[in-house]
This record gives structure tokens, sequence and C-alpha cells, in this order.
């Protein structure tokens, strides 16, 4: 059997917790997809904000500056 990345049951059970709604059959996976997705637009938006700013690498700092505006479009 294969090793999963999240445990899939837990997922489940806390977005059901939080919405109070029934979830279908994968909807672990669409979240999973989903903030794999955020992540990249985060990282690859702060490497753009610390290049133009100077830096050497991603710091803190221009994690901040980029992280509402990537919250802003994965907003449901």
């Amino acid at each position: 059997m294969a090793q999963t990345l999240y445990p899939r049951g837990t997922v489940k059970k806390i977005v059901k917790a939080h919405s109070n709604r029934a979830l279908s059959t994968n909807v672990d996976i669409l979240i999973y997809l989903n903030y794999a997705l955020f992540m990249q637009e985060l990282i690859n938006e702060a490497t753009i904000k610390s290049k133009q700013s100077g830096e050497r690498g991603i710091s803190a700092k221009s994690i901040k500056k980029i992280s509402e505006n990537t919250l802003r479009k994965y907003k449901g």
C-alpha cells in the first residue's frame, strides 16, 4: 500500500467540523491541490519580490509583502 502525503480522514474531519456541510468523496484531494498551488505561487511571488528588492534569497520580509495579495487570490 502506498503512503499518503497527508491523513485523508483527518483532513475530512477538520473540514466537516468547520463547515457543517456534507463533503464529496475526494474533497480532501482538491483541498490539498489548492494548498499546493497556493504555496507554489507564494514562493514564486516572494522570489520575484526579493530579487526586485536586491535580496539574495527569500526572506520573511518578502513573504509578508506578498502574502496578503496571494491570500486574496485564493479566498473562496
